[in-house]
């Protein structure tokens, strides 16, 4: 086993919460650690107990804690690093994508690490409440000292993920429901009271009921 470093497009204040439920669904047998801004870890303390930790963002004493809090993650081989990359909130479809440089300098914090592309994207499609989608591309394993150059990791990762963001957003405009592995259910229908009237009056005409807009 070797520690992974998962790296995400970020255009949602979900997106950590989606990574805990990937975490466990994907990776259970790993400990998951994220970095979250400082501030707002302030304000959900929470996060902290879920592998979370803090970081000053954009500032050099916040680079070089994120590279010792990294360094100390990627020791352990049952580790998962999740991080995004692009530091701040970007629109799923922007083109090119642009990548922080922190992403660059963790293939030489461990002798062997996996670097795996991740893209999410949250879509209104028939029900009211949204859906999150969520693809991952081919690992990037860097073992044996091998290592590059900031600009050329930085371009690798950068291409990595805007490859998996582009076959996400494909699949996406495509709506092909064989295509896709449900996790993850959500609510259906319109609101509880409308629901309870069409439930009610299918009962009486014998009929089944289902509240979800489609199949």
């Amino acid at each position: 086993a070797f520690p992974l470093v998962i790296f995400l497009n970020h255009s949602s204040w979900w997106d950590p919460l989606v990574c805990l439920l990937l975490s466990r669904r994907f990776f259970p047998q790993r400990n998951s650690y994220g970095p979250i801004d400082a501030a707002a870890l302030g304000r959900y303390k929470f996060l902290q107990r879920l592998g979370f930790f803090g970081v000053e963002p954009e500032t050099p004493g916040g680079a070089r804690a994120f590279l010792q809090h990294a360094s100390a993650i990627l020791c352990a081989p049952e580790s998962a690093l999740w991080i995004t990359p692009q530091g701040k909130f970007a629109d799923f479809h922007t083109r090119p994508v642009q990548l922080q440089h922190g992403l660059s300098h963790l293939p030489k914090l461990a002798e062997r690490v996996a670097f795996v592309p991740l893209a999410l994207q949250y879509v209104f499609w028939e029900e009211r409440f949204p859906e999150i989608l969520v693809a991952f591309g081919e690992q990037i394993v860097f073992d044996n000292g091998r290592t590059l150059s900031p600009a050329a990791a930085t371009g690798l990762f950068t291409s990595a993920l805007a490859s998996v963001q582009d076959h996400l957003a494909a699949a996406s405009a495509r709506r092909q429901s064989q295509e896709w592995e449900v996790i993850c259910r959500g609510g259906a229908g319109v609101n509880f009271f409308y629901d309870a009237c069409r439930r009610t009056r299918a009962r009486f005409r014998g009929e089944k009921f289902n509240s979800a807009h489609s199949d």
